[in-house]
Formats: structure tokens, sequence, C-alpha cells
């Protein structure tokens, strides 16, 4: 298996080192191609990722990514969109199950999984910025949806065989469109399903999580409802995803650069090492992947925290414990 490694920027440089770390501790047969992509790349050569890095990063399996940060800059070119497309890949995964022994705004007991189409939507890349009007295209296809959806009943299929649909379909046309197209998968798989519209999902998702399992929906608001989701979850810094395609997969904490703490070694790399356990998911390695959940969980346990849980630990020494529980 070989896996690209991108640390990215700010607090990517700090949270992968400590989830290789974790990675490390299982010696396996894996090859780590390590790759400069991001912003501090941009600073230095105007290209945030070339044609070479892509060359480099699609004869790799999957890839393990740090975070990226976005400058108010025009010319540059989000990344994590390049890879995306450039990757296929569709399906951006993030579960949602609460840590033991983290402190939750949230006394109820949840476990559920937001899958965001990844590719199109407003996300779609074609934009005209005028001098008095800026323009954005969301793009939403049927491809799109269907394999979404389906993406979605395959996980539903594994835990309680229902979905639920996030739209806005009763203002925008483009809503009613991937709301049909889902409920049509959905019906054709022999999955239950039921539609929200986003603004109420988002509400209901905060004060009733518990009624939730598999949650599908389009690029912005997945990105929009994850975001709350985590809060709820005990922060961005808890929080790891996937971004799946047929050929490829990439894994990252959903958080971002977090320039205001970067270098001062107190990021949680919790995220990033949950990361590398959807993983090794990914890889079949599933006894390994367990293996950190328990183990982080067992550290938490014992009160080492970083700063963002009320904890005074760096990320070296969050890492180092999680390691030892590991050994």
């Amino acid at each position: 298996m070989k896996v690209a490694v991108v640390p990215g920027d700010g607090i990517g440089r700090e949270v992968i080192p400590a989830a290789l770390s974790v990675l490390d501790a299982f010696c396996l047969d894996i090859e780590k191609v390590s790759l400069e992509i991001g912003y501090g790349k941009w600073e230095r050569t105007g290209n945030a990722i070339n044609d070479g890095d892509l060359d480099i990063i699609k004869q790799c399996d999957c890839v393990l990514f740090g975070a990226i940060t976005t400058p108010p800059d025009p010319a540059y070119k989000s990344v994590l969109m390049r890879l995306r497309k450039e990757l296929d890949l569709y399906a951006n995964i993030r579960p949602f199950l609460p840590l033991k022994n983290v402190r939750l705004p949230c006394a109820k007991k949840f476990d559920f999984i937001i899958v965001r189409e990844n590719t199109e939507g407003l996300y779609s890349g074609i934009e005209e910025l005028h001098e008095n009007v800026a323009y954005t295209t969301r793009v939403i296809t049927r491809r799109g949806s269907e394999r979404i959806a389906e993406k979605a009943c395959v996980l539903a299929n594994d835990r309680k065989k229902q979905i639920t649909i996030v739209h806005k379909a009763n203002v925008l046309k483009s809503d009613s469109f991937f709301r049909d197209v889902s409920s049509s998968v959905a019906k054709r798989k022999g999955i239950s399903y039921n539609e929200m519209l986003v603004d109420a999902m988002a509400y209901d998702l905060i004060l009733h999580p518990e009624r939730y399992d598999v949650i599908v929906t389009t690029n912005l608001f997945g990105d929009i409802l994850s975001d709350v989701a985590a809060a709820i979850a005990g922060g961005l810094g808890l929080c790891p995803s996937a971004n799946i395609g047929d050929r490829y997969a990439l894994f990252e904490p959903i958080h971002g650069s977090a320039p205001d703490i970067a270098g001062k070694g107190i990021a949680n790399p919790i995220a990033a090492i949950l990361s590398v356990r959807m993983m090794l998911e990914w890889m079949g390695r599933k006894e390994e992947a367990g293996l950190i959940v328990r183990a982080v969980d067992s550290v938490l346990s014992q009160g080492i925290v970083t700063p963002d849980l009320g904890g005074s630990y760096s990320t070296e020494d969050l890492a180092r414990a999680i390691l030892k529980r590991l050994d």
C-alpha cells in the first residue's frame, strides 16, 4: 500500500506527524510518500499544487492530508477542490460518534454519518467575478446525485437501513432534482428514507442528534452541517473524515490550518489520528483501527487532553500517550 502524505499548512504540520507516529506503531507494509503542497508552496513558487504533485499522488493508493490555508486571493485555487475533482473523490464521509470521556454540550447519545457529495454543487468551480456582480454556478447532476445516494445506502445497509435526505427543495429546483434522484435510489436499494429542509436540519441536529443515522446531502450543505455536528461531538479537533472515490481515497481531519495556534504545539491531533483509523478501515485493517479508538479513549479517560478540551498537554504529549497505550 502506498500513501501520499501531505501535512499542508499551519497545524497540519503538527498533527500529521503525530498521526504518522501512531500509524508507524503497527509496522505495516505501507510506503509513505511525502509531498509539499499548500499555501506555503504557493508563496514560494506561485503554485500550491502542480501537475508533478498530482502525478505522484495518482501513483499512490490514498492520501493522508493535514490542512491547507486558503488566502483571500482570486489567483489562489483550492487544493482540496482540485484533488477531489482530479481523483474523483465524490463521497465525503464524516462520522459523528462521541468519544468516551469527552464532555459534550449535548447529553444525548448519538451516532450518525454525514455523507456529502464532494465534486459539484456550489463548489463546482464555475464562477465569474465582475466589478459589480459575481456568479457561482450550482451544478447538480443525475450521476453525482445517484452515486452519493448509493454510497449513503451502502452505509445505511450496514446500520439502520435508513437515510435522511437533506435539501432546500422548497426554494431551489436543483434541490428538488437532488431529492427526487436520491429518493429513487433509496427505493431501488430497499432503504427507507425521510427528508429535511437544510435549515430545519441544522436546528434539529443540535436539539435531537439521536434521531439521525445516515444523512445525505449536497456539497455546501454537507460542509456546513458537519461543522454543526462537530460542535455537539466535542469540537473540530476530534472529528475525522474520508474523501472516497472508486479508485482513490483521501483522509483528513475536518479542521482547518488554524494559523492562530500554528507553531505553539497545542493543536489537538486526535482528528488526524482518527483519520488514520478511517484510512486503516478503508485498507481492510479493522483490528488496527479498533486499537486506535481504544487507545484514544483510554488516554482521554486519564485526563490527557490539549487546551481545546480544557487541558494543558501538548500535541506531542497526547500523541506519546496514545502510542504508550498502543504499546
